[in-house]
């Protein structure tokens, strides 16, 4: 377990195709909670790398979703660490489409990168972590 304060500012940064088999809506969409998950996996890094623990989620706020998520995305996940507690950790995260399907029926899997990256969904949350053991 690590000792010392968190650095505020640490980032992690996790890319993710979205599957077909996550589709729910027409358009091939996927719903919100598609990219809560992701969250939860790029903050489980984010304390392993803090405080040496995988931490446990408290709360969402501020979750937006700003553009749609669809299946044939790819994602670019990132949480960053913006105040540390005691044992609390508040976290920023942001998912991104860097690349998004654009099949045809000549292609079918023909596929293009966004420049700029779409800002599909932000977020803030806590984490809590064990506290230290004692000495």
């Amino acid at each position: 377990m690590t000792t010392a304060r968190p650095d505020i500012g640490t980032t992690v940064v996790h890319r993710r195709y979205v599957p077909y088999a996550h589709a729910h809506y027409a358009g091939s969409l996927v719903d919100g909670a598609y990219s809560l998950a992701l969250f939860g996996d790029v903050a489980t890094e984010l304390c392993i790398r803090t405080d040496g623990d995988e931490g446990l989620f408290a709360s969402y706020d501020d979750v937006q979703f700003l553009a749609p998520v669809r299946a044939g995305d790819v994602l670019e996940v990132t949480a960053r660490l913006v105040r540390a507690g005691t044992r609390s950790r508040l976290v920023e995260f942001r998912a991104y489409v860097v690349a998004r399907g654009a099949p045809t029926p000549d292609r079918p899997g023909a596929a293009t990168v966004l420049d700029p990256p779409l800002l599909a969904t932000s977020a803030r949350g806590t984490v809590v972590v064990p506290s230290a053991p004692p000495r």
